[in-house]
């Protein structure tokens, strides 16, 4: 699985030329496609797409190469947990509220 990791992160550099920093838009992106899983365990399309956002937003830079690092795996627990940190986070909640997302918890 990890071996799809290569073409997935070619493929996303090349979709993130407009960024300023293109390694750390690659490394989003890389860790949008893991946390999106789990968040849509609990919410429909859409909603589970803005609270992704909302997480990625609020999430550290170690964080988000934590959860980069899972791509092309099914999520353990230490994803889970990292990903239910992040939705503990003061900003984190308020981004979620923002986006009409009432009590999310993993």
């Amino acid at each position: 699985m990890r071996a799809l990791a290569l073409p997935l992160i070619f493929v996303l550099a090349a979709s993130a030329c407009t960024t300023t920093n293109p390694v750390e838009q690659i490394t989003r992106s890389t860790a949008k496609t893991v946390v999106l899983p789990v968040v849509q365990q609990r919410l429909p399309g859409p909603q589970a797409e803005a609270v992704t956002v909302c997480v990625l937003d609020n999430a550290s830079t170690d964080e988000i190469l934590l959860l980069a690092k899972d791509v092309g795996t099914r999520a353990g627990t230490r994803t889970v947990q990292t990903i239910a940190t992040i939705l503990k986070r003061p900003a984190t909640v308020q981004c979620v509220l923002g986006a009409g997302i009432p009590g999310l918890s993993l």
